[in-house]
């Protein structure tokens, strides 16, 4: 199975937006599937939107409350970029946000 880790963007077959690896590295090793929130274009950044532009400047909005588990090898996914550090605490913040209590 080909390596993947938090921070990649993926393109799922059948598919046409790219996806964000969400779930963590240790998540991602022990049970090679992973989370992915899809990148969508023309949408309004927000609290749980998060405008993203990966190296080879894949760009868009993530839409973090819509997270999805995927079994790359089922999937037919492959690696096509990758955002940065930064870029990936404020899209986790979001995501984990969601699961805090009050």
């Amino acid at each position: 199975m080909a390596e993947f880790t938090q921070g990649d963007i993926v393109k799922v077959k059948g598919f046409r937006e790219p996806f964000l690896i969400v779930s963590n590295n240790a998540f991602i090793k022990s049970t090679n599937v992973f989370h992915v929130s899809p990148i969508l274009k023309n949408i309004a950044e927000g609290p749980l939107h998060i405008n993203i532009k990966g190296e080879k400047n894949t760009g868009g909005t993530v839409i973090c409350e819509q997270v999805k588990l995927i079994d790359p090898a089922a999937r037919g996914c492959h690696v096509t970029d990758r955002i940065s550090y930064g870029q990936l605490m404020n899209v986790s913040d979001a995501v984990q946000g969601m699961f805090e209590y009050d």
